[in-house]
């Protein structure tokens, strides 16, 4: 089979995945996929699989690969702690343990500080933004030598987009408010809480609950009010915060060990690409599906929507950028990655901030305020 053939057939199912990346010249010839050997691969999720949406993500490339070989090509995702706990996976895939991982990069940032760029840094960029500046704007090529630092490969495998703030058993309407505060929280938001106050804590996703019932923290976040409506948090914590200002897109990225891609035949490595895109953009929108429905029952049974204040806001903000900065003083790769960053966000606020800004300001506040 020709590969144009190939990519012709696959590509509306794929999402246009075959487009992210590493497709070779016009007249090459890939082998038939139904020539080549099988293939099992194992993968380790950082999520459980009682939320179906972002274990879904694993669930999802799983699938396509193996409709897209012909099931020749099989991949068997595993939820966090059936092989490995949800925060060890990056040391999963680059020990060979697994071929595959599915996960948020930002859990490793005691690892390597630039892995956050990899999924959302606060005050950064929107999902779109974040998949723009990955895929487009030389996000993906910028990090390719960090991963090469933990032989692996990256690529984009979901998103949820905007999260909210979080779950508080009180109020915080001051910065002073946060003191002494136990929070769950992982990434550079940890940082900052952590240098204004908070006395922060990572959990893996099916841990958090039971920290909270206890009273092992006070406040956790997670994703939004679909998988928080799952989780249960509502029925432990009565304050509903947001903005999620640490993850206002978060990237979530199939990891691959570098032997066992390297070992894939190149028609494979373009099947993979393909369903990690599709599972990239099958992510988000059942987020954007599913999250309105769950807000309604969330407020109707009584939770309380809070938004940060300003003074909050203002000052998460403030150590934000003086905690990259200090990153980017001790780190020169961090320091290249992040230059790129604030550059690419910098023109993007300015185009979003016109026609983008203009119209959510109107529709979207008209909405919420009837």
């Amino acid at each position: 089979m020709r590969r144009r053939d190939f990519l012709k057939k696959s590509a509306g199912a794929a999402l246009g995945g075959a487009a992210l990346g590493g497709c070779s010249g016009e007249g090459e010839r890939a082998p038939a996929v139904h020539t080549q050997r099988n293939v099992q691969w194992r993968l380790v999720s950082s999520f459980p699989k009682g939320l179906d949406t972002i274990f879904g993500g694993a669930q999802v490339l799983a699938e396509r690969v193996e409709t897209l070989s012909e099931g020749r090509f099989e991949i068997r995702p595993y939820a966090s702690g059936e092989i490995v706990p949800g925060l060890q996976v990056l040391d999963a895939v680059q020990q060979g343990t697994v071929q595959a991982g599915h996960t948020a990069c930002y859990y490793f940032t005691g690892k390597n500080q630039a892995l956050a760029f990899d999924t959302a840094m606060p005050f950064g960029l929107t999902s779109r933004q974040q998949a723009a500046w990955l895929s487009q704007g030389g996000g993906h090529e910028l990090l390719e030598g960090v991963f090469a630092d933990f032989g692996c490969v990256s690529f984009p495998a979901g998103n949820t987009g905007a999260q909210m703030g979080g779950w508080f058993k009180r109020e915080v309407e001051t910065v002073a408010d946060l003191q002494g505060l136990k929070m769950r929280i992982p990434g550079l938001g940890g940082q900052v809480l952590s240098r204004l106050g908070v006395t922060v804590q990572v959990l893996a996703g099916g841990d958090i609950y039971p920290a909270l019932e206890r009273g092992a923290i006070d406040a956790t976040e997670w994703v939004g009010p679909y998988d928080d409506e799952k989780l249960g948090f509502h029925r432990i914590a009565e304050y509903y915060y947001y903005p999620g200002w640490w993850e206002p897109g978060p990237n979530l990225s199939a990891l691959v060990n570098r032997r066992a891609w390297d070992e894939l035949p190149s028609s494979y490595q373009e099947i993979f690409k393909s369903a990690a895109h599709e599972a990239h953009v099958t992510m988000l929108n059942r987020y954007d599906s599913l999250n309105p429905a769950a807000l309604e029952r969330l407020v109707a049974s009584g939770t309380e929507l809070r938004p940060f204040s300003k003074e909050i806001l203002d000052a998460c903000r403030r150590t934000s950028e003086e905690l990259m900065a200090e990153h980017a003083a001790a780190d020169p790769t961090y320091a290249r990655i992040h230059e790129a960053w604030k550059k690419f966000r910098a023109e993007s606020y300015r185009w979003f901030g016109t026609s983008e800004q203009a119209f959510a300001a109107y529709s979207f506040g008209g909405q919420s305020s009837g």
